[in-house]
């Protein structure tokens, strides 16, 4: 019987460093039907050269410019020709199983349309960088674990609400009824915004421990880029995705929360980080037109009740 085939996505940006370990991971893997592709952003390192020269069985692409890391992945999910799609960030290793334990899982579960990697960091391996990911009913997006000692606590296959696209798989299907990344987020949350259109749509996301990922991740942070998109596209999520019944309930949260995250920004001004924050949550705000031109094609696509929506969001 012939495998299912999975295609591999890599967005790279200047990682040559990283690339060896990356792709050698997938040449361990177990479930052999894997094809990989590298979508470059226009790199400086030598990384195209890299590949073609290290890795002929790797699909390049080559980029003009740097269309970020929704753009590469989308890019790539176009030219994936597999049943299942996923995403791999440049700075990571598979466990040999990774692959093989993906496929299980959609095979096992025809109602999942996204299934999320156990990430650990690479440079402490029984710590976890996520175990899936979350959203709360206030609008905070965050990974499950995140920095906890690896105890078996997150051993057990569950579903969350949406999985880090640092290491996610998609199923084709899924894909082309709600649609890939949504490009215009560029960096940060693109993975949580995909999730909740495939929550909404009637997919689940499962949790899967056998499929291990090490990620080279600091704990500090990603500066002021981060902040500025963390800030931007946190309000577009929320606009764009949450259920106007949910929205009108816990509209008291979601405004305090934003406004304490405002608060905060203004308090630590002379931060680069803090002002980047507010300039993002400022941009998000004069923009809600636009964004709520897709809300209307996001919601139109719902399948389910409020009230299982709310069932999927964390408390805290």
């Amino acid at each position: 019987m012939t495998e299912p085939r999975l295609s591999v996505v890599i967005p790279n940006w200047n990682g040559k460093r990283f690339l060896a370990t990356c792709i050698d991971s997938l040449r361990r893997q177990t479930h052999t039907d894997l094809a990989v592709i590298v979508v470059d952003n226009a790199s400086s390192d030598g990384s195209q050269a890299f590949i073609r020269d290290n890795y002929p069985e790797v699909r390049l692409i080559e980029l003009a410019e740097n269309r970020g890391f929704t753009g590469a992945c989308n890019i790539g999910i176009d030219a994936a020709e597999g049943e299942v799609i996923a995403l791999l960030n440049n700075d990571t290793e598979a466990d040999e199983r990774w692959a093989e334990a993906l496929m299980d899982a959609f095979a096992a579960r025809p109602q999942v349309g996204i299934v999320a990697s156990k990430m650990l960091l690479f440079d402490q391996r029984d710590r976890f960088h996520t175990a899936g990911d979350y959203f709360t009913i206030d609008g905070r997006a965050g990974n499950r674990g995140a920095w906890e000692t690896d105890t078996g606590q997150y051993d057990r296959g569950e579903y969350v609400f949406s999985a880090c696209g640092g290491a996610a798989a998609y199923r084709r299907s899924m894909l082309a009824e709600v649609g890939a990344l949504d490009d215009d987020f560029f960096f940060l949350l693109e993975d949580v915004d995909l999730a909740w259109r495939a929550q909404l749509a009637g997919y689940k996301v499962w949790y899967a421990p056998g499929a291990v990922v090490y990620h080279h991740l600091s704990a500090s942070g990603g500066g002021v880029t981060a902040s500025y998109y963390d800030g931007r596209n946190g309000i577009w999520l929320l606009a764009k995705n949450m259920p106007a019944g949910l929205l009108r309930k816990y509209a008291w949260r979601i405004l305090a929360r934003q406004a304490l995250l405002a608060c905060d920004a203004l308090k630590a001004w002379r931060g680069r980080e803090a002002r980047a924050r507010l300039r993002g949550i400022m941009r998000g705000l004069l923009t809600l037109r636009a964004v709520l031109a897709k809300r209307r094609r996001v919601q139109a696509m719902k399948r389910v009740t409020d009230s299982y929506v709310e069932s999927m969001l964390s408390r805290d």
